[in-house]
């Protein structure tokens, strides 16, 4: 619709924010009206009209099969057209169409805003199917007359009121009609279901629905006076009402087709399921939090008591090697709670891995031999736990062995942790280094066969359950460089 009105038409930005919040609401004039709406625009030069948008009714057949956006019609083809547009005002005269042997009535509205018509929808109602009209269809019909004067009017759509088109309850929902004064005049069968399922165990018809809404709302405290105004249609506004049964979404439109308000439309929505449903994912996502909350107090014990048991150590531990290894097990517990420690803080299994990373890397610099710095360049991203997990403890390690192994005591030098994501919307892939630019790799060291404990954690790692690869090699201008390449999901922020 953008393009055909600033491309075709003599509209203003502000015009085509109103027909943007018309169609947004428009859904409810088709369904009520069991009829097809076609909106057409003036073209610059005033010559033709030029079809914008279209919208089909979800209660009775449709008279177009095709795609009417775009077409165009010279003014004088159809008369209704101009009549509505030239005289602003809705124009019923004329007999019925025929489309491919089916009968179709038209009618035109015009769309005003401040005073101007803007253009004009076409309402094309299938005849085919038309029998006595039943009580439901009568409201429908008429409570569809009353939002037609009030677009032609330019009372309707009501400004700053766009609400979330599949959130918005529906006419085949549940509606009520109100007089002036809050009384039910109709109430269709499924928003009588609704009332039903919220405690209300009689008719609708002749009740003051706000006051019968407020009563039977779960109260906290006095009677809820926005909630009786609201459901007694005095504003356009929404809300939900939840009862000691279930729980319901209200919508309310003023009906004001000659100014003052004469009654309103009340469309209704029984989610008690859905609402359910979110409760219980809440109560899911909460249990996993929480779970994830006592892993990483778990683990944390576990890392104090074997820091406890490292210091106790000490008198038999001459060469310091027991005390060694536990304080590298303290380090990869550490990692491992790190990550659940993230993870209890999130609503779904996916954590931003940079800020995991900067906290691995300060804990690993606590074992630095020497005024050596660390810095992480590049992003990670968001990564899923799966992901996460073995990776922290794979960056602990490689931290770990470049801070004890590159550098003396005493030395000074750097050791940077690089991340880049590359790929597609589909597939992605993560490139980690890790640098230092300490003593570098011994003469013939080999990283494959290299009995080191920690260098086997990173491979089994890296190649078993990330799938990707790993390779340690001397940099050119001294130092180590150790590269990791692992197949990710994309960050879809």
């Amino acid at each position: 619709m953008n393009d055909l009105v600033r491309q075709q038409t003599a509209l203003s930005e502000t015009d085509l924010e109103w027909l943007h919040l018309l169609v947004s609401e428009w859904q409810l004039l088709a369904d009520l009206s069991f009829a097809d709406l076609v909106l057409w625009i003036p073209t610059l030069e005033g010559s033709r009209y030029v079809s914008v948008a279209q919208m089909r009714p979800n209660t009775g057949p449709t008279s177009y099969h095709d795609d009417m956006v775009g077409h165009m019609v010279p003014r004088g083809r159809r008369p209704m057209l101009d009549a509505a547009h030239d005289e602003g005002r809705i124009v019923r005269e004329g007999d019925p169409e025929w489309r491919e042997e089916v009968p179709v009535r038209v009618e035109a509205i015009p769309v005003r805003r401040d005073g101007r018509v803007l253009g004009v929808i076409a309402r094309n109602t299938n005849l085919l199917t038309v029998r006595t009209p039943s009580r439901l269809e009568l409201t429908y019909l008429q409570s569809a007359s009353d939002l037609a004067q009030m677009i032609a009017a330019g009372a309707f759509p009501f400004p700053g009121q766009q609400l979330e088109t599949d959130a918005s309850p529906r006419v085949g929902d549940g509606l009520i009609r109100l007089d002036a004064e809050g009384l039910v005049q109709y109430a269709s069968p499924n928003a009588l279901s609704a009332f039903h399922r919220l405690g209300h165990s009689s008719d609708l018809v002749g009740l003051h629905l706000g006051r019968a809404t407020a009563e039977l709302a779960v109260q906290r405290g006095p009677v809820d006076e926005a909630l009786v105004k609201l459901a007694s249609g005095w504003a356009p506004r929404a809300t939900e009402v939840e009862g000691k049964g279930g729980v319901i979404q209200l919508r309310a439109i003023p009906l004001k087709p000659k100014g003052p308000r004469i009654g309103s439309l009340v469309l209704l929505r029984d989610v008690t399921e859905l609402r359910r449903r979110e409760r219980e994912l809440l109560t899911k996502d909460a249990t996993i939090r929480e779970i994830h909350h006592r892993v990483k107090n778990n683990l944390q014990t576990v890392a104090a008591l074997l820091r406890l048991q490292s210091r106790r150590l000490a008198a038999h531990d001459p060469d310091g090697r027991a005390r060694e290894a536990l304080d590298e097990a303290v380090r990869r517990v550490g990692s491992i709670a790190i990550v659940h420690e993230t993870l209890s803080q999130n609503l779904d299994e996916r954590v931003e891995f940079d800020e995991i990373a900067d906290r691995v890397l300060a804990m690993v610099a606590e074992i630095s031999p020497g005024r050596v710095a660390h810095r992480r360049t590049g992003r990670f991203g968001i990564l899923d736990a799966e992901v996460a997990t073995p990776l922290s403890m794979v960056l602990t390690e490689l931290l770990q062995n470049a801070l004890e192994h590159g550098f003396g005591q005493g030395d000074t030098g750097t050791v940077e942790v690089h991340a880049l994501r590359s790929g597609t919307r589909t597939q992605a892939r993560l490139l980690v280094t890790v640098r230092d630019d300490g003593c570098g790799l011994p003469t013939g060291f080999d990283a494959v066969t290299a009995g080191n404990l920690g260098l086997q954690i990173v491979r089994t790692l890296v190649e078993g359950e990330l799938g990707g690869t790993f390779t340690m090699e001397n940099a050119p201008d001294g130092g180590t460089t150790v590269t990791l390449d692992l197949p990710v999901q994309p960050d879809k922020r």
